[in-house]
């Protein structure tokens, strides 16, 4: 079979263009960062720091060699042979790649860099890493405003919502991590372990919805894919439900031990708080969606 590639005016569009930029900024914020010396790398203060900086390094590579792979197929036009929902992989990308830089584009700055003694290096990295979230952000806005065939399920606003749940599971995994290695020995044991479940529960649940809808599964599954959506929401719902009020409870008993605490873990319950409370949000407003299908489709 021939390989078939772009005509000329297909280099100039506003997709392609776009997929160049966040490739090159993508390739530019990791290699700026992997080449900073020990001591940018990891400022004395911030020892406890380093995997947030892995974090961040994930999501820079990952997404790089995600768009890199989507640019090279829709160049040469090889995504027609590939059994995945090509407009949905392409959305959920754009969508994920942009809320997971921007996560790493005010990380980075906030908590891994030195802020007493900033050198260039680490300043064009936080620079390049903005303009990759800028890239990412206008490429999102480039395919929801397609027609609705051509952006798929994910461009609606239910699979965006259901994207925001994904991406509020990953910010969870660094943040429970950095807290059990803050929190004093035997502190807070169980609230710990109910969260890192209800957090595992959620992006397994989230990465089952993706890959149902990028894979075209859906005719495929035992209960009917309505149903089958609006039980993950519901469950979503109560779990994070769980998941805040224990933050909340936590964010009041470090206040009460603010002298045995360190500062830093305080911020860190401060960020899951706020992570938690946005994914709860996008997990009610979705649930909302789902019973609405429900309810149209049973008086249809």
């Amino acid at each position: 079979m021939p390989v078939i590639v772009l005509e000329a005016r297909d280099f100039t569009s506003s997709l392609f263009l776009l997929r160049t930029f966040e490739v090159l900024s993508g390739c530019t914020t990791f290699s700026l960062v992997a080449s900073l010396e020990p001591s940018d790398k990891n400022p004395p203060d911030l020892q406890y720091l380093t995997t947030f900086r892995i974090f961040c390094m994930f999501t820079w590579c990952f997404f790089f060699t995600l768009t890199l792979l989507i640019h090279i197929f829709s160049v040469i036009q090889f995504h027609s042979l590939i059994p995945i929902s090509w407009k949905n992989l392409t959305m959920t990308v754009a969508f994920l790649g942009s809320l997971m830089c921007f996560s790493a584009s005010v990380v980075f700055p906030w908590i891994i860099m030195d802020h007493h003694r900033a050198s260039p290096r680490p300043v064009a990295a936080a620079v390049a890493s903005c303009l990759t979230f800028l890239a990412y952000t206008s490429e999102s806005y480039v395919l929801r405003t397609q027609a609705h065939e051509q952006r798929g399920y994910m461009g609606s606003m239910p699979g965006l919502l259901k994207t925001l749940q994904l991406w509020g599971g990953c910010q969870m995994i660094p943040l429970v991590v950095e807290v059990v290695c803050g929190l004093p020995s035997g502190a807070h044991t169980w609230r710990v372990w109910v969260s890192g479940v209800s957090y595992g529960v959620c992006v397994l649940m989230s990465l089952v919805t993706l890959v149902v809808i990028l894979g075209d599964f859906a005719g495929r599954c035992l209960l009917p894919f309505d149903r089958f959506l609006a039980g993950f929401s519901l469950i979503g719902v109560l779990l994070y439900m769980v998941a805040t009020v224990i933050c909340f409870t936590k964010i009041l008993q470090l206040r009460d031990l603010e002298q045995k605490i360190p500062d830093k873990s305080v911020e860190l319950v401060i960020m899951e708080t706020v992570v938690a409370s946005i994914t709860l949000l996008a997990y009610t407003v979705d649930l909302a969606f789902s019973i609405k299908l429900l309810c149209d489709r049973s008086h249809a």
